[in-house]
């Protein structure tokens, strides 16, 4: 399947949803879609609806918790943009939400797009679903101080500072692949897949995740700003990255040894793993 349909169907759902809110409330959102809007790659919420589909054809009972997931995701990108976070003024090739709608409104959509997708959730498990709540469960852990804040806490304490290899790892644990693992568990535990198949998920997220992060500190040296869409600023920011304790060449080993774990986990699962590996796949090789 095209990556791209799975991003349209995610888009579509979102769209629809603002679109049906009051015209009162209009005013309101509108920084929250600003920011939902000016695109992204959708890795998340692709990674939930291409585990789910491994499972289950019922593609409309996991659409919500994508949907969720990126609005988790952009929250976050908001906050992390903001001055007294790493200061940003480009995301996804626009100004930053704090640029354009200023920084108390900016901290207050992200805020917002946190409520809302813990809002979408609850909805979506207000049928006593045992596989949505647990879903649910999934991506507010994984978002909490047991995930993304937590790496987050670690990102902001460790500026300035020389950290580890141990430290490093357990930020982007974290403040990167908590997310991403927490998508694909999602993902799993909406369509009932088997414990023993949840375990290898782990694994290949984690493993995934970390070859995302190792990409994109190579591309924050290596990229090029105008296809990145946002300034390169680990380096300005005096940030302990992969690419400053290893150096480019160690790192991009490091990317095609991840991925080829990758491939071998999701071989172990006897279903089609197709689409997962297309966006392994796509991972590794992206150039934003």
């Amino acid at each position: 399947m095209d990556l791209n349909c799975y991003k349209e169907k995610i888009e579509k759902w979102i769209e629809n949803y603002f679109d049906e809110k009051p015209e009162s409330e209009k005013a309101f959102v509108e920084p929250m879609v600003y920011s939902l809007n000016v695109g992204g790659k959708r890795i998340r919420p692709i990674l939930m609806m291409a585990t789910h589909k491994m499972y289950k054809s019922n593609e409309a009972e996991v659409l919500p918790f994508a949907a969720a997931m990126e609005m988790i995701h952009t929250y976050s990108l908001i906050h992390d943009d903001l001055p007294a976070m790493d200061n940003d003024d480009l995301r996804r090739g626009k100004p930053t939400n704090h640029k354009v709608y200023g920084e108390a409104m900016a901290i207050l959509a992200g805020d917002s797009l946190l409520n809302e997708a813990m809002s979408i959730m609850f909805d979506q498990c207000i049928d006593g679903n045992l596989n949505k709540i647990a879903a649910g469960r999934i991506i507010s852990k994984s978002s909490g101080i047991e995930g993304m804040i937590k790496g987050q806490i670690i990102d902001i304490r460790s500026e300035g500072c020389k950290i580890d290899v141990n430290e490093l790892k357990e930020m982007h644990r974290n403040k990167t692949g908590k997310l991403i693992v927490g998508s694909i568990l999602a993902g799993a535990s909406i369509a009932g897949a088997p414990d023993a198949h949840i375990e290898i998920l782990k694994s290949f997220g984690e493993n995934l995740g970390l070859a995302f992060q190792i990409k994109d500190d190579i591309l924050d040296v290596e990229g090029d700003a105008s296809l990145l869409g946002k300034s390169q600023s680990d380096g300005d920011n005096n940030k302990t990255t992969f690419v400053s304790m290893y150096g480019i060449e160690k790192c991009k080993e490091f990317c095609d040894s991840l991925t080829k774990e990758c491939y071998d986990l999701l071989d172990k699962i006897d279903l089609n793993t197709e689409d997962l590996k297309a966006i392994t796949e796509f991972l590794l090789k992206r150039n934003y």
